[in-house]
């Protein structure tokens, strides 16, 4: 028989110190099972932490895990072997990795939040015995196993073999060390995801520090035609949903605005909206762009890196131009979408996401995929609700709104006074043919503002229009409108066709047909300009 006054702990109020200084969870863990197994005294020392049975992997007792939504992991093992020279216990694989709560002493622990002390055992071993081999072999003959408990909530059990009785007095250094290190746990966890966070914040303020010119410049969907609002309704259905969006259109006709705006009338509105242009990601950077890596996972890898998925979690990633994506990196991408899981570069840890998709393309995909340029799975898994934009010269009515928006932007940016927008100039933009759409406006009209001279817009464009014949400049002569002028003249003259028509707008003898204008697009006229 063991004196059981000989010390089994080495310095213990040392370790309750030390515990207090700990910011990581793992040198935590790791700092707990090295020092209580300092002692040959002490045979073997583990600590199991509760996890989600979601993310658990390779369990024996599956089945049992089934009906749990928590169970335990071996996190952190240390102990010497006597009757193995040279071995030590510091594996946290095997038989015992996995444990469902209730299953074996350890999982009784975690289940009840109650503590099991042995002082001291001899042969014939109690049942809850799982190795009593290992136990004689190694001589062990006290047993004290403790609970984790945080603010009454259990993370985890503190297991000490022993190879001396287990006096009084170390039971209850050893119940206190388990309760100093649930809180050293808790606070190590809440640092973590502080710093997690923190990390994650500059990047996002990084990023949309970065996007806030871009948003800025289109402002937010303006116009009042057919085509557009016939978009605005198609934003209105799918904003709600998680559903995937695939915005197709020609170049510069607004498709990143029209991802902003549902992703603003969603119920991810305060999660950030992340873009990535596909096309503009170096080939051998896509995984380390979408997914992030970790550091030395390649050449020039100093640090870690989060990835866009990341990055958007709970909320939108916008993948533009995503016709680009290289054919063989199209697979990995659609493995997160339906999974909603990612490993970064380098690392084999697997992290869950929570993401909604919005793509975008200047490219037909379906004639992609059919032609075996662009998966075909992927193109269905993206084209859930797809969402056409109209070429801005399908939008002839939107011109003037835009055009005084732009005008407006472009006078404030360059501190200048606004010079007005002529019903000639008007006439004049809605003549071009506008290849290069909203975006081209947009120029168009800021070049005319560094142009002007003497408050007279000078708005040159290129020789694409449809009508040669009309100036490329604005004549001095002509008389000069105001936007408020040219809203008034507009509705007058509708007014007056519906007088004449006596109020009928669809169908022969109609406003629409007097006016020469589609009836969708006179009734959204109406509606917009306040007519009864």
């Amino acid at each position: 028989m063991s004196d059981p006054s000989e010390p089994l702990l080495i310095d213990p109020k040392g370790l309750l110190l030390d515990l207090a200084l700990q910011r990581s969870v793992p040198e935590l863990l790791e700092l707990i099972v090295t020092r209580l197994s300092e002692t040959p005294r002490i045979g073997l020392v583990r600590i199991w932490l509760t996890q989600p049975t979601d993310a658990c992997t390779g369990c024996r007792s599956a089945d049992v895990c089934a009906t749990q939504p928590q169970c335990l992991l071996l996190v952190a093992s240390a102990g010497r072997s006597i009757a193995s020279a040279g071995v030590e216990w510091r594996n946290v694989e095997g038989e015992f990795r996995h444990l469902p709560l209730g299953v074996r002493k350890v999982g009784q622990i975690a289940l009840k939040g109650e503590a099991i002390e042995e002082p001291e055992f001899f042969e014939p071993f109690p049942d809850w015995v799982a190795r009593p081999d290992w136990m004689r072999a190694e001589g062990i003959c006290g047993f004290a196993g403790q609970p984790l408990i945080h603010q009454g909530q259990i993370l985890g059990v503190l297991a000490l073999f022993s190879r001396r009785l287990i006096c009084e007095e170390n039971m209850g250094w050893l119940r206190m060390i388990a309760d100093h290190a649930a809180a050293a746990i808790a606070i190590a966890r809440a640092f973590t995801e502080i710093e997690t966070l923190r990390k994650r914040l500059e990047l996002e303020n990084e990023y949309l520090r970065e996007e806030a010119t871009e948003s800025a410049a289109f402002g937010e969907l303006i116009g009042h035609s057919a085509a557009l609002e016939a978009v605005t309704r198609q934003i209105d259905l799918v904003a709600p949903t998680d559903s995937a969006v695939l915005i197709y259109g020609e170049s510069g006709t607004g498709k990143e605005l029209v991802a902003r705006e549902i992703h603003r009338r969603s119920r991810r509105s305060d999660r950030p909206l992340i873009k990535v242009n596909c096309a503009a990601v170096p080939r051998e950077l896509y995984e380390s762009e979408f997914f992030g890596h970790v550091k030395g996972a390649f050449t020039g890898a100093l640090r870690d890196r989060v990835g866009r998925f990341e990055l958007a979690e709970g909320g939108t990633l916008f993948l533009d131009e995503v016709g680009e994506i290289p054919l063989e990196l199209q697979s990995k991408l659609l493995r997160v979408l339906q999974e909603g899981e990612l490993e970064r570069v380098g690392e084999e840890r697997t992290r869950r996401v929570n993401v909604r998709i919005i793509a975008a393309s200047n490219r037909e995909l379906r004639s992609e995929a059919d032609a075996g340029r662009f998966r075909q799975d992927l193109y269905y898994r993206l084209s859930v609700f797809p969402i056409e934009i109209p070429p801005l010269r399908k939008r002839l009515e939107d011109i003037p709104v835009l055009a005084e928006h732009f005008l407006e932007l472009s006078s404030r940016r360059l501190g200048r006074p606004k010079p007005p927008l002529t019903l000639a100039a008007v006439q004049m933009l809605q003549q071009y043919d506008w290849p290069g759409n909203i975006r081209e406006l947009q120029h168009v009209i800021e070049r005319a503002t560094i142009t002007s001279t003497k408050g007279r817009l000078n708005i040159e464009l290129p020789h694409r229009a449809r009508n040669h014949s009309l100036p490329v400049s604005v004549p001095e002569s002509q008389s000069i409108l105001t936007a408020s002028q040219i809203r008034q003249l507009e509705e007058d003259n509708i007014r007056a066709a519906l007088k004449l028509t006596n109020g009928k707008v669809f169908g022969a003898s109609g406003a629409a047909q007097l006016l020469e204008m589609k009836p969708t697009t006179l009734a959204s006229r109406i509606k917009a300009l306040g007519i009864s």
